[in-house]
């Protein structure tokens, strides 16, 4: 069967992972927008049901580097469609659970066991597809991420309110299973000489692969050799020409990924940070809506929808600037996405204190609003800073390292969250810890871009040379 690689098939692909990804985001907020409502029917305490989120998180992070592994193995096409079809089932299972340990089972392990999978290779997948047009498509994917947390929030809160909890889930579940047989039915996997023939068409290159071992990177124009520099042009980070007659995926060890991630400065902060920058996502995004029900008396449609739309709305212009901002920048000096990184979260963690004191709602929506566009300048910037330093073949096995850190450090955040507020009587205390940590990470992220960015950004090209 012939591959559909036609010219705006690329555009066809980024619409088809932007529904996935939305559904994706959506799912995960659908459990925090009813999260009062399964508590209350169920007569859990705080700790108890935030312990659902903890092992969601868990199972999600252990899960990932083999999604990773497999993502770099097998067809990407059928591990983000499987993964979208497993999840969405697990989903809808999740309304038939009548205590903690069914949550746990079909919420925790089987859903976020799912979910593990669809990552890495869903943004391989678009890499491949977008190469010259890279930063716009991420950010543009980026953007469903918001899309899909506003419209759970809203959307789960209000059938959780009028039909119950348990119908919030079967609905989610039920439009992942259809997305997933669309996705089976119009998604390609990219042939790898399709891959190389539009690099070399786009840089004026066709035909001149003898000799061009591996190459990924965004080194300088200046600094390579004339039809590299054109091949660089057109892949941006992601290009990868190998010598002639070398065909198949390069062999990848599960454990490759951990291993370059944890030996690359810039990579290792890009985890870091990242750490930071999930554990009080996970916070945030599991708490906010009991606290607006809790301290400001909103239903769970109106929390739904207010503790994600004016944050999400703010980073969605925030994501596309700064993603801009980032190429055009990155262009003369590499090392400015981490600074525009660790600039974001520093600027982010500024709001954070004063959502756990004003009592005026619409100082807390600002708050909101602040606090979402500057924690975009980090998002959009995660994937791209990660690709820069670490090499193409080993892109989703490093991606799966970093989620998997990442993921299992901010899934502690609910548990955290829950202490903190069964012994102070409200989540108030918590903001201040959470602008702490990112304040930290910021710091962080701007000291190792001075230090070692631009060093581990050349490392890619000159170690692909040899």
């Amino acid at each position: 069967m012939k591959q559909s690689t036609g010219k705006y098939y690329k555009w066809e692909v980024l619409l088809l992972l932007w529904v996935a990804y939305l559904l994706n985001q959506g799912d995960r907020q659908v459990f925090n927008s009813v999260l009062p409502l399964i508590r209350d029917s169920l007569s859990l305490t705080d700790t108890s049901v935030s312990l659902i989120a903890v092992f969601f998180n868990l199972f999600y992070a252990v899960m990932v580097p083999i999604g990773g592994w497999m993502g770099d193995r097998f067809s990407r096409k059928w591990v983000t469609t499987l993964s979208i079809l497993f999840w969405s089932i697990a989903t809808m299972f999740t309304g038939l659970a009548n205590g903690v340990f069914l949550l746990i089972l079909t919420r925790s392990i089987a859903t976020g066991g799912g979910e593990a999978f669809f990552g890495p290779a869903n943004y391989s997948l678009l890499g491949q597809y977008h190469t010259d047009t890279r930063a716009r498509a991420m950010s543009i994917h980026q953007t469903s991420y918001y899309v899909g947390v506003i419209l759970a929030g809203w959307l789960a809160g209000y059938i959780g309110d009028h039909l119950g909890w348990q119908y919030a889930f079967y609905i989610f579940g039920g439009a992942g299973v259809v997305w997933a047989v669309v996705m089976a039915i119009r998604l390609k996997d990219l042939p790898r000489e399709n891959s190389q023939a539009g690099q070399l068409r786009a840089s004026g290159d066709e035909g001149r692969t003898d000799g061009v071992i591996g190459f990924s990177g965004t080194t300088p124009k200046n600094n390579l050799p004339g039809s590299q520099a054109g091949q660089l042009r057109a892949s941006g980070d992601e290009g990868q020409l190998r010598t002639k007659g070398d065909e198949g995926r390069p062999k990848v060890s599960i454990l490759d990924g951990f291993k370059t991630v944890f030996t690359t400065p810039t990579a290792l902060m890009v985890t870091i940070g990242f750490c930071g920058f999930i554990f009080v996502i996970t916070g945030y995004m599991t708490w906010v809506p009991t606290f607006l029900q809790e301290n400001f008396g909103q239903t769970g449609a109106q929390a739904g929808l207010n503790s994600m739309l004016w944050t999400y709305v703010a980073a969605f212009v925030g994501v596309l600037l700064s993603g801009t901002l980032s190429d055009r920048l990155a262009r003369k000096d590499p090392k400015m996405r981490m600074v525009i990184q660790g600039t974001g979260l520093i600027l982010g963690a500024l709001f954070l204190p004063f959502m756990g004191v004003t009592k005026n709602i619409w100082v807390l929506y600002l708050c909101f609003a602040g606090w979402g566009f500057f924690r975009a300048f980090f998002d959009s910037n995660i994937y791209a800073a990660l690709y820069d330093v670490t090499p193409s073949h080993l892109h989703a096995s490093c991606s799966s390292a970093m989620i998997m850190t990442g993921f299992a450090v901010g899934a502690t955040a609910p548990y955290v969250l829950a202490l903190i507020k069964e012994s102070t009587g409200s989540l108030s205390a918590t903001f201040p810890i959470l602008g702490a940590i990112w304040l930290i990470c910021g710091a962080a992220c701007l000291w190792v871009s001075s230090r070692h960015y631009n060093k581990d950004h050349k490392k890619i090209y000159h170690d692909n040379e040899r």
